[in-house]
């Protein structure tokens, strides 16, 4: 029986399938491709250019945002032409910090904001919430879609919250990253359907995950989610950024998404302006593999800083 959603405008959502075979045919050959080593180190600096270095615990302190900034703006200082990472991801209570620390930098401060990570709130609530990062000086706000509601079908009021939480953050110049917490949105056909509600509702970026519900982002999520970005430019020639966050640690599948962005969307976006790899710890592998291509040796993790 056919499902329909809570308004039946949106009933649409429903046609919208996802080929699980395909994307797993496709996910194979990418993952398969090698990279030689000029464009290995090219693909390697190009990702921590694309990185928001990120902490988001409740033992965050103003000395660990302090730290974060720091090592955003100098990720080692031997190895040469290295850019700065992308932004720095922090709670609302620490963008004040973090806009004092990143001043003089390229790197953006980004804040999540709407009862991040479970996002069950009134709207007045999650309005206040991304009004206090705007108002300290947020360049980009990452909020979380209600998960509940949208999962009733209740497509409307995800659409309406993520359009007012648009609304504020474009008003103040701030750009608006869309997260829909994908691993608990049980299939790729859901994952496709939240894609378009976000896309539609005028977000700057789709995000796969929090960072703390596993799965966090896979390859065939972020496929599926770069694909309803794809079919939206095909349609409006209207840009929209992919942000994979939660447990890409390592550099080889840091290139992977790379690979994937580039075949799917195209050298458009592959820039830090509509790509992005939500991460703590992807850095510091990311600097290793760097390390090692110039030297031939790894150097020890201790060597570079945690936070």
């Amino acid at each position: 029986m056919k499902q329909f959603s809570a308004n039946r405008k949106w009933d649409f959502l429903y046609d919208l399938r996802v080929d699980q075979v395909g994307v797993d045919d496709r996910i194979a050959r990418i993952t398969a491709r090698s990279i030689k080593k000029d464009s290995k180190v090219e693909g390697l600096k190009t990702i921590l250019s694309m990185i928001d270095l990120t902490t988001l615990e409740g033992k965050d302190t103003d000395g660990k945002v302090k730290q974060l900034c720091y090592k955003a703006q100098h990720l080692a200082e031997d190895i040469p032409d290295l850019p700065a990472v992308a932004a720095v991801c922090v709670y609302p209570t620490f963008v004040k910090m973090a806009k004092k620390y990143l001043q003089n930098s390229s790197v953006k401060v980004a804040s999540v904001s709407t009862a991040f990570p479970a996002g069950q709130a009134p709207l007045d609530v999650k309005l206040e919430d991304t009004k206090f990062a705007l108002d300290n000086g947020a360049d980009e706000v990452d909020m979380v879609i209600n998960r509940g509601e949208f999962l009733r079908g209740n497509f409307q009021l995800v659409y309406e919250e993520i359009l007012a939480i648009k609304e504020l953050a474009h008003a103040c110049n701030a750009r608006l990253k869309v997260i829909l917490e994908t691993g608990e949105l049980s299939t790729l056909d859901n994952v496709r359907r939240a894609s378009e509600i976000a896309i539609l509702a005028g977000a700057d970026f789709i995000k796969t995950s929090t960072g703390k519900i596993q799965p966090a982002a896979t390859l065939p999520v972020t496929y599926v989610m770069l694909q309803a970005i794809k079919e939206h430019y095909d349609k409006t020639e209207i840009m929209v950024g992919m942000k994979p966050a939660g447990g890409i640690s390592n550099a080889k599948t840091a290139l992977q998404y790379l690979v994937m962005v580039k075949e799917v969307l195209g050298d458009e976006w592959l820039d830090n302006q509509w790509f992005r790899y939500g991460a703590s710890s992807l850095a510091n592998d990311i600097l290793m593999q760097i390390k090692k291509e110039y030297t031939g040796v790894y150097q020890n993790a201790d060597y570079f800083s945690k936070d």
